[in-house]
């Protein structure tokens, strides 16, 4: 009974909603903007086809790169290491099985010590370099709206409809890719 309450309620809360999206823009496509109104932007297409955040992606890419042609060379020599292990500790005395594998396991702890520290460098990088990135579009959507007099400016990921005229997705990735320059 309290699944069909539930279900009953998310139900009727999404046909409101769903109702008041789509009654929301009764204009046509050449309607001009007028203060009160609502634009969307879509920000995963700025994300996808920003120059600007192209070069980040570079700039990232730069930094890390050295760090990341070495952990590939580690690991590739600890492969080849357990590799020879395989293939030869058949013919190999006690000792030399021994310190083989204590220096793959060795080897390993490093590389994943060295990878752990790599994956954290990077992430925080990642979340530095968005952060200013968000802040960008933020203030770049901020002036637009007022300039324009829009009351309200949604990510149209979260939006059912909405009319050609309210995207300025074009306008803030010509803005934002302009401010990366």
């Amino acid at each position: 009974m309290r699944k069909l309450l539930v279900s009953a309620a998310l139900s009727a809360a999404l046909l409101v909603g769903a109702t008041g999206a789509f009654a929301a823009d009764t204009t046509t496509d050449k309607t001009p903007v007028t203060s009160g109104s609502v634009a969307v932007v879509n920000l995963q297409e700025i994300f996808q086809q920003s120059s600007h955040i192209a070069d980040l992606n570079k700039k990232l890419q730069d930094q890390f790169k050295e760090r990341q042609e070495k952990l590939v060379a580690a690991q590739k020599a600890l492969q080849a290491g357990s590799d020879k292990y395989q293939k030869e500790s058949g013919k190999m005395s006690e000792k030399d099985k021994t310190k083989l594998q204590d220096k793959i396991s060795s080897d390993q702890a490093s590389l994943s010590k060295d990878a752990d520290a790599f994956q954290k460098d990077l992430a925080a990088e990642q979340k530095k370099v968005m952060g200013g990135v968000l802040a960008d579009l933020n203030n770049i959507i901020t002036k637009m709206a007022k300039a324009d007099h829009y009351s309200m400016v949604l990510d149209s990921q979260a939006v059912i409809y909405s009319a050609d005229s309210t995207d300025i997705t074009k306008d803030v990735a010509a803005q934002f890719d302009k401010s990366g320059k």
